[in-house]
């Protein structure tokens, strides 16, 4: 295992600073960085391609999928609903007990991932915490006037793991981060309908977070919150290999970004450890020269912290948070 250091370089966008205390009206922007509102714990954030919709999760009381209109910012909740659309694919996933019994209140949405399909008909992973620990599958159409999400299956999760993350993978099936096990680290496991769960070798990770996968499916990249470092590691090789980089900050979710680098999202706390008022960053990451860039430090204030996700949205960097009602919108620089 190679381990690396945290390489700062060049801010690449606006870097906020004394602004602790202030405050914005309603959902006015806060100096350069501009809002989406009507959010409810908006961790995770995935981006609709060739249409202009974002997708947001919500970890919160009350949490649901939404959808965000990037044009008029304006969102919709697309689950759950009063009626929700149900088409089990039980061929894909027979071990699935059926579609959610959900407690509106109780429902959480959390880590996301969209696998881009044919046109405007996409896949939907949400690992889900709620009257079960899952992974539910939809299907999501952005062809017609009303977006549409439609239940096709899950994934119910062993009994010692929480899952945080997860991302499709192309020989069919699933990956997804265990964040808090019950007596030990936290590691990467991977779901195929033939054979159910099974641990990824070589993927312990101290609060194992945000995942995602090179485009060829040969190479993992995992965010580990406890040890505030960057995890490159192989998938399907023997042996595996894997190198470590310290980033200096809790890295939350990954998100690809246009340039082929890597958005790592996350906290720093203060001196003491505590997690009450956190300074937002976020970083690029080269994934194969594992450069770290620096690209958002925003210090802790009452409107928007604690930054989980970063996806780049036209000439915006939207910054979600498991915190409060707001995604933040950043301009990109560079």
């Amino acid at each position: 295992m190679r381990v690396l250091a945290f390489c700062g370089l060049s801010i690449a966008l606006i870097s906020i600073v004394g602004i602790t205390g202030s405050k914005a009206a309603g959902c006015d922007p806060l100096g350069d960085v501009q809002f989406v509102c009507d959010q409810v714990g908006a961790e995770d954030l995935v981006l609709v391609p060739g249409s202009a919709w974002v997708v947001a999760s919500g970890l919160a009381a009350g949490g649901a999928i939404r959808l965000i209109n990037v044009r008029e910012r304006t969102t919709t909740v697309l689950f759950p609903t009063a009626s929700p659309r149900n088409r089990p694919d039980t061929k894909a996933y027979g071990s699935c007990p059926g579609p959610m019994d959900e407690d509106k209140e109780k429902f959480r949405a959390h880590g996301l991932y969209l696998r881009a399909g044919k046109k405007s008909l996409h896949t939907l992973y949400v690992v889900h915490h709620g009257n079960r620990e899952s992974i539910e599958v939809f299907e999501l159409d952005t062809g017609v006037k009303t977006p549409t999400l439609v239940w096709v299956g899950c994934a119910i999760a062993p009994e010692s793991v929480r899952l945080n993350a997860v991302v499709a993978l192309p020989d069919g099936g699933f990956a997804a981060t265990n964040f808090q096990p019950r007596d030990k680290n936290g590691e990467l496991w991977e779901w195929h309908t033939t054979d159910g769960w099974k641990i990824v070798p070589g993927s312990d990770a101290s609060g194992a977070n945000g995942l995602e996968l090179s485009k060829d499916g040969k190479w993992f990249y995992i965010g580990a919150w406890g040890s505030q470092s960057f995890i490159r590691l192989s998938r399907g090789q023997t042996p595996v290999k894997r190198d470590d980089v310290a980033l200096g900050f809790r890295i939350d979710n990954l998100r690809w970004a246009p340039d082929g680098t890597l958005f790592g999202a996350g906290q720093e706390g203060a001196p003491d450890g505590s997690l009450t008022k956190t300074t937002s960053h976020v970083v690029k990451i080269n994934p194969e020269t594992l450069e770290v860039r620096k690209i958002i430090r925003y210090p802790y204030n009452d409107v928007f912290s604690f930054a989980t996700v970063a996806v780049q949205v036209g000439k915006e960097v939207w910054v979600g948070s498991v915190r409060g009602t707001r995604i933040a919108r950043f301009p990109a620089t560079q």
